[in-house]
């Protein structure tokens, strides 16, 4: 079967990561501190920790598939002011339940910043590069267990499977949670 052109998957990945991070805007944008703070019960990840996670892990995917340098430093800490200084990546649920965020402002400055980074890169990117392995098997054991692993070619895992696995299907499985959680705070969903 024929591989569709780098142009078209391009044109693709773009439309698809700017509606995602549209949806991340719509649903900031539509709640406030107290419904994204809201833990509706023991044992469940307030709204903030969804939010801060993916966009704290797409800043630091962006360096995994560019080289560039998270955004994320102690002055955005300072201003966006989680409770806990971690994307919770590595963290049980019970450690991350305590994720709030201090200033949600700042937080929605800082994820604007993170998306349109990721979407001025993906503008300007040449459609060769998408072919470029990031990790090649054997991956180390953090890595193989993942769905970019479970995702990747026998070449390894692409910029490709970067920007489709780490950043997009991540963000939309974080949007799934995000509006879930909503419904708990008296919210509608976003999407049909």
């Amino acid at each position: 079967m024929a591989h569709p052109p780098a142009e078209l998957l391009m044109d693709s990945l773009r439309r698809r990561m700017h509606t995602m991070h549209g949806l991340y805007e719509q649903a900031v944008t539509t709640m406030d501190a107290d419904q994204v703070n809201h833990q509706e019960r023991e044992g469940t990840l307030p709204i903030a920790f969804s939010l801060f996670h993916y966009v704290n892990m797409q800043d630091a995917s962006f360096f995994m598939i560019t080289g560039q340098p998270p955004i994320w430093d102690d002055a955005w800490y300072e201003r966006v002011q989680p409770t806990i200084n971690d994307h919770g990546k590595h963290k049980t649920v019970d450690e991350m339940v305590h994720q709030r965020i201090g200033d949600y402002d700042a937080f929605i400055e800082y994820m604007r910043t993170v998306f349109a980074r990721t979407e001025d890169h993906l503008a300007a990117m040449d459609p060769a590069d998408l072919t470029r392995v990031l990790i090649a098997p054997p991956y180390p054991p953090q890595v193989a267990s993942t769905y970019s692993a479970r995702c990747a070619g026998p070449e390894g895992i692409t910029v490709l499977d970067g920007f489709e696995c780490w950043i997009y299907q991540h963000g939309l499985r974080h949007m799934g949670e995000i509006e879930l959680a909503r419904s708990f705070v008296g919210l509608g969903g976003m999407t049909s």
